[in-house]
C-alpha cells in the first residue's frame, strides 16, 4: 500500500512539476515556479559573478587625484564597445546569466510580463554591459525595461542607470533632461535620489558647469546611506571648490571627509588632509603647528601605502622654508615610495629638474626633464611645454660640455710643467684616496654581512661549502671583478670596452667611436699613471687656437640661450663678456656687443650707453649701427634684412644660381651670426651644393647642420633626410637600358658648356616649338650639372625607342635641323647622374659600344 502511495504521490508531482514548467501558462504555480528558479538559481549566479567583477575592477583602479574625480569610481577606455571579446570574465558570466534567465523563465503572456524576476534579470544584462563598456547594448537592457515594465519596481533604478550610459555617450543635456523629469515626477527612496543627483552632478561636472554640480553633489551626499559614497562626494566638492578658488568652503568639505575617518576609504581623508595643506598659507604663527601635523602624518602606521603623497608634500613645506637639501631629500623618498603615479613622479622630477638648473647642473637637469617625459601623456600641453625646455637644455648641456672641455685643457697646458706635473700628481692622490675609502667601506660591509649570515641558521649549514654560500669570498670576488673590469653591462663580449658606438667630441662636434684614444676609460694602472695624464695634454698650438675657437662660439651660443629662451639675463651677461674677453673672431665681436648692449637696456644697467657708443665708434657701418642709430627707420625699411636676404637666395635657388647661392648663404651666415634664421641658410646652401657638386658633399653638409643645429627645425630637417633620404639617393649602379618598348620615362640630353648659354637658351626655344608643331606632350628644361655643365633635357618619353625617333626627326626635318650632340637617357640613370655627377661612368657604362 506504501509503494502504491509513493507511486501516486510522484506522478502527481511529475505532472504538477510538468505543468508548472511551462511558460505559455498563466497558473499561479507556474509563475511562482519560474520566479523561484530565475531569482535563486540563475540570477542568484549572475549577481555573484557580477559582483565580484565590481570587486575586481575597484580592486584594479587607482583614481587621479590631481583632477576632479569622477563621481562613480570606475575606469574606461574611451573605446564604445559593441560585442564581448577580450572583457571581462565575470561580466560575460552575468550576462550569460542573465541572458539564460530571460530566456528560459520568461512568461510573455499577450504582451505582459507574468515572471515578477524578468525585469531583475534585464537590470542584470544592462549593469553587466555597463561595466563592460558595451553602451549600446546596455542601452537597450535598460530601455527594455522603460518601456515593457509599466509596474515593475525597478523603473527608477533603470532611469538611473540609462542616464548613466547617456553621461558616458556624451548625452550629457538629455540625462539631464531626464534626472530632472525622474526627480520632479516620482517617487524616490534615498539612495534612489541620491544616485540621480549624483549622476546629474557628473553631468555638470562634464558640461564644466562647476556651481550646478556642487549644489546636486551636496544633496547626494545628504541622502546617500553609503558612508564611502559620502567620503568622495565631500572630497569631490571640496575639487570643485578649489577650482572655484574657495578655498574656505573647500576645507570645510575636506573636513567633512577627514572626519569620517575610518568609515570612507582612508585614500579620501589623506588625499583631504593633504588638499587642506596646501589650502592653507604658511606663516610664522603656524608654521611649527604645520610641522608637526606633516610629521604626525608621516609617522602613522595606517598611512605607509601614502607616503608618497606625504613625502612630497613635506618636501614642499621645506622647499617654501628655504630648506632645500630636507626638501630635495623628501622629493627622493617620494619617488622611492611611489606606487603607480605617474603625475606624481612627474612633479616630483620636476622640481628636482627645477632645483638642479637654478643651480646651473644642466646635465643632471636634463636627466630629470627627461624622465618626467617618460610620466607623461605625450598628447598633453605639459608634455609639449617640457619637452621644450629640454630641447632647450640639451643645447645648454652641449655647450657648457664644450666650454668645460676646453678651460680645463686650455688651463692645464698654460701651466708650467711643474704646475702640470703637481696638478696630476694631486688628482692621483685623490683617485687612491677615494679608492682606499671605497675598499674598506666594501669590506666593512662584506665582513657585517658575513657576521649576520654566519650567526643565521642557513650560514651554520652552510660554512665553508661552496663559494657562493661563503658571503666573504663572494664579495671579495665581486670587489676584485670591478677593480679589475670596472662597471660593466651585462652583453656578449663584455671584456671589451671599444663597442663601435658612435658619439660627438666635446671639443669639436666630430664624430668618434667608442674605444679610439679619446674615449677609453683609463684602465687601472693608467688610472694611476703620472705619465698617462702627461702624454694627453696637447703640444700643438693650432688646437689650443681650435680649442679657444670653440669655446668663444659656445660661450656666444649660451649667452643667446640664456637671454632668449630662459630669460636669465646675469648668466647671459657673463658668458657674452667672456666672449669679448677671450679675443674672439671677428664675426662674434658685433653680435655679442649688440645682445650685451640689449640686456643692459633691459635691465637699466649704466652701461647700457657706453656699449652703444661702442658699437657706433667701432661699427658703424654694420646693420646694428644702423639699428641704433635711427631704429624706426630701419624697422620700416626690411628692404636689407635677413628675411629678405634668404628670400633673394631662395629665388635664386629656384632660378638654379647654386654658386651664387653657396657664396651669398656663407656671407649671410657670417653677417648674421646668432641670428635664429642662420639654420636656414645653411639648409639653402647644403642644398645648393647637393645640387652643384654631388652625393657626397650635400651628405656632408646635411650632416653638418644636423649636427650644429640639432634643435632647430631645419637640424632636425637634415637629420630626417640623413636617416631617410640619403640612404634612397647613395645608390651609383645604372639599370639597363634594353627595353624599348616599356613604360619607362625617358628623357633626350643634349649636353652644353655653361659658357654657351645662349646657344642653349636658342636651343630650348627650337625644341619647345618642335613639341608644339608634333602636338608632343612633352616638357622642355635646363638643367645646370656642375660648375662648367648643363644639360638642355626633353622629358617625357615612353620607351627608347620612341625617344630615339624624336632625336632622329630634329636631325633629319628640315624644318628644325638640330645637329647638336644629344644621347637618350632612362629617367632613373639620369636622377644618377644628377645627384652622383658622374657622367663619364655613364658614357663609359651604356653609351660606349661593346667590343
Amino acid at each position: 500500500m506504501k509503494v502504491q502511495l509513493r507511486y501516486i504521490f510522484a506522478i502527481l508531482f511529475g505532472t504538477l512539476l510538468f505543468n508548472a514548467c511551462s511558460v505559455k501558462k498563466d497558473k499561479f504555480i507556474n509563475r511562482n515556479w519560474h520566479a523561484l528558479n530565475t531569482k535563486y538559481n540563475t540570477l542568484y549566479n549572475g549577481n555573484i559573478a557580477f559582483e565580484e567583477g565590481r570587486t575586481t575592477l575597484n580592486d584594479s583602479y587607482q583614481d587621479d587625484y590631481w583632477e576632479i574625480l569622477p563621481v562613480e569610481r570606475l575606469e574606461v577606455s574611451g573605446e564604445i564597445k559593441l560585442d564581448s571579446e577580450d572583457n571581462n570574465p565575470n561580466f560575460l558570466i552575468a550576462e550569460e546569466k542573465a541572458t539564460k534567465a530571460i530566456q528560459r523563465h520568461s512568461m510573455d503572456i499577450k504582451d505582459i510580463e507574468r515572471n515578477p524576476q524578468t525585469d531583475e534579470a534585464f537590470l542584470l544584462l544592462g549593469k553587466a554591459r555597463y561595466f563592460d563598456e558595451r553602451y549600446i547594448p546596455a542601452l537597450e537592457a535598460f530601455n527594455y525595461i522603460l518601456n515593457k515594465y509599466y509596474e515593475s519596481d525597478k523603473l527608477n533604478e533603470a532611469n538611473i542607470w540609462r542616464e548613466k550610459v547617456n553621461i558616458r555617450l556624451q548625452n550629457e543635456d538629455l540625462a539631464i533632461k531626464n534626472l530632472k523629469r525622474l526627480i520632479r515626477l516620482e517617487q524616490l527612496e534615498d539612495q534612489e535620489y541620491a544616485d540621480a543627483r549624483a549622476m546629474m552632478a557628473q553631468a555638470y561636472i562634464n558640461l564644466n558647469i562647476p556651481d550646478t554640480a556642487l549644489q546636486n553633489l551636496k544633496i547626494a551626499s545628504y541622502y546617500t546611506k553609503k558612508n564611502p559614497e559620502k567620503g568622495r562626494y565631500y572630497y569631490i566638492i571640496g575639487q570643485l571648490y578649489n577650482q572655484l578658488g574657495h578655498k574656505d568652503s573647500a576645507n570645510y568639505a575636506f573636513d567633512k571627509v577627514i572626519d569620517l575617518n575610518r568609515k570612507s576609504p582612508r585614500v579620501y581623508m589623506i588625499n583631504a588632509e593633504i588638499q587642506k595643506l596646501k589650502n592653507t598659507a604658511l606663516t610664522a604663527e603656524n608654521q611649527e603647528e604645520m610641522l608637526e601635523y606633516l610629521t604626525d602624518l608621516e609617522e602613522n602606521r595606517e598611512n605607509r601605502p601614502f607616503l608618497d603623497k606625504i613625502y612630497r608634500q613635506v618636501a614642499e613645506f621645506h622647499l617654501d622654508q628655504g630648506s632645500d637639501s630636507l626638501a630635495l631629500a623628501y622629493f627622493n623618498k617620494s619617488l622611492r615610495a611611489t606606487r603607480n603615479e605617474p603625475k606624481l613622479n612627474a612633479l616630483n622630477y620636476e622640481n628636482l629638474a627645477e632645483y638642479n638648473f637654478d643651480q646651473n647642473g644642466y646635465k643632471v637637469a636634463g636627466a630629470y626633464y627627461d624622465s618626467v617625459l617618460t610620466n607623461l601623456n605625450e598628447n598633453a600641453k605639459k608634455y609639449r611645454s617640457i619637452k621644450k625646455k629640454l630641447d632647450n637644455l640639451e643645447d645648454v648641456i652641449k655647450y657648457e660640455d664644450i666650454v668645460q672641455y676646453a678651460d680645463s685643457v686650455i688651463t692645464v697646458y698654460e701651466l708650467p710643467k711643474d704646475d702640470q706635473i703637481a696638478y696630476y700628481e694631486n688628482h692621483i692622490q685623490k683617485l687612491k684616496e677615494e679608492q682606499e675609502a671605497s675598499q674598506k667601506k666594501e669590506k666593512d660591509k662584506i665582513t657585517a654581512g658575513f657576521a649576520a649570515f654566519s650567526k643565521s641558521k642557513g650560514g651554520k649549514e652552510n660554512k665553508g661549502k661552496f663559494y657562493f654560500y661563503n658571503i666573504t669570498s663572494l664579495g671579495y670576488g665581486q670587489n676584485e671583478f670591478k677593480n679589475r673590469w670596472g662597471n660593466r653591462e651585462l652583453a656578449d663580449d663584455w671584456r671589451w670596452s671599444n663597442k663601435a658606438v658612435s658619439s660627438f667630441s666635446e671639443a669639436t662636434g666630430a664624430p668618434v667611436v667608442s674605444g679610439t684614444e679619446i674615449d677609453v676609460l683609463p684602465t687601472e694602472d693608467e688610472k694611476f699613471s703620472l705619465a698617462y695624464y702627461m702624454d694627453r695634454i696637447p703640444t700643438e698650438i693650432t688646437i689650443i687656437d681650435s680649442l679657444k675657437t670653440e669655446r668663444n662660439f659656445a660661450n656666444y651660443q649660451l649667452g643667446l640661450i640664456y637671454k632668449e629662451k630662459f630669460k636669465e639675463n646675469l648668466l647671459a651677461v657673463e658668458k657674452l663678456e667672456k666672449v669679448l674677453a677671450s679675443n674672439p673672431e671677428e664675426r662674434l665681436v658685433l653680435p655679442s656687443k649688440y645682445n650685451l648692449y640689449k640686456i643692459y637696456e633691459e635691465v637699466g644697467s649704466p652701461l647700457m650707453a657706453s656699449m652703444k657708443a661702442d658699437i657706433i665708434a667701432n661699427h658703424r657701418n654694420s646693420r646694428y649701427a644702423e639699428i641704433l642709430l635711427n631704429p624706426q627707420a630701419v624697422l620700416s625699411d626690411n628692404s636689407d634684412s635677413p628675411e629678405r636676404r634668404y628670400e633673394e637666395l631662395f629665388k635664386k635657388f629656384n632660378n638654379q644660381e647654386f654658386l651664387e647661392v653657396i657664396t651669398g648663404a656663407e656671407a649671410n651666415i657670417n653677417r648674421y651670426t646668432g641670428d635664429p634664421i642662420v639654420p636656414k641658410f645653411e639648409m639653402l646652401k647644403a642644398n645648393a651644393i647637393g645640387r652643384l657638386q654631388g652625393f657626397n658633399d650635400f651628405k656632408e653638409a646635411l650632416n653638418y647642420v644636423a649636427l650644429t643645429y640639432p634643435n632647430n627645425p631645419e637640424g632636425k630637417k637634415a637629420e630626417q633626410m640623413v636617416a631617410e633620404q640619403l640612404p634612397k639617393l647613395e645608390p651609383k649602379d645604372f639599370s639597363p637600358e634594353t627595353d624599348s618598348k616599356g613604360t619607362s620615362n625617358w628623357k633626350v640630353v643634349f649636353p652644353f658648356k655653361r659658357s654657351n648659354n645662349e646657344k642653349a637658351l636658342k636651343l630650348m626655344e627650337l625644341l619647345e616649338k618642335s613639341i608644339t608643331d608634333l602636338r608632343y606632350k612633352n616638357t622642355v628644361s635646363k638643367d645646370i650639372y656642375d660648375l662648367e655643365n648643363q644639360f638642355v633635357v626633353v622629358h617625357g618619353f615612353k620607351s627608347k625607342d620612341f625617344a630615339l625617333g624624336y632625336s632622329e626627326l630634329l636631325k633629319n626635318n628640315k624644318d628644325y635641323k638640330v645637329a647638336n650632340e644629344n644621347f637618350v637617357i632612362l629617367s632613373e640613370n639620369y636622377k644618377i647622374v644628377q645627384v652622383h655627377k658622374n657622367i663619364s661612368d655613364y658614357r663609359d657604362t651604356l653609351l660606349t659600344p661593346k667590343p
